[in-house]
Order: structure tokens, then C-alpha cells, then sequence
């Protein structure tokens, strides 16, 4: 079984512990990343309560996550297209050469 490392973290103003497989400064980073999304959002939007920002700060993190996911799969399929171009050139390239 994968140890769980617990580490105590402040988000929007409330400390909480969470146990992770990671290590403490990529929980520490994660949850710098969350506060520091709710904080901007209050700053834009004084009226609007933690508990919303935390939404609208789950949403744009969620969005983040997308956006990234595509352009991973977007960088994969381009690299299985070069690599797909050079399995055919790779034949004619060799006999060109005499192998």
C-alpha cells in the first residue's frame, strides 16, 4: 500500500491537512495555486462570498486542466504523425543508400 504523506495547508483562510502520494511541496504548490485562484477572484470581485470564488476558482482550474489535456493529445498526435512520416520515408532513404 502507497504511503500517504499529510500535510497541513491554508486555502482561502481555512487550514486543512490532506494526505497525498506526492510529496509536501507539490501539496504545498497545489493548494498556493487554489488559494492563490480564489484570492484573485475576490479581488475582482469583492462581493462575491469564498464559498462562490472557490467555485469560480474550481472552474477556471478545471478549465486550466482541459486546456492542457488537449494540447498534450494535440502534441501526441502530431508526434504520431511525424513519426508515421518518417516510417515511410525510412524505406526509400535506404535503399537510396544501398542498405
Amino acid at each position: 500500500m502507497t504511503e500517504l504523506n499529510p500535510v497541513k495547508v491554508t486555502v482561502a483562510g481555512e487550514e486543512v491537512t490532506i494526505r497525498s502520494e506526492q510529496p509536501a511541496e507539490h501539496s504545498l504548490s497545489v493548494a498556493r495555486h487554489v488559494d492563490e485562484s480564489i484570492r484573485r477572484i475576490q479581488e475582482q470581485s469583492p462581493l462575491v462570498d469564498v464559498g462562490k470564488a472557490a467555485i469560480l476558482a474550481a472552474l477556471q482550474i478545471a478549465d486550466e486542466l482541459f486546456r492542457a489535456r488537449s494540447d498534450a493529445d494535440q502534441g501526441t498526435e502530431k508526434l504520431e504523425q511525424t513519426m508515421e512520416e518518417i516510417r515511410r520515408m525510412l524505406p526509400p532513404a535506404k535503399r537510396a543508400i544501398g542498405r
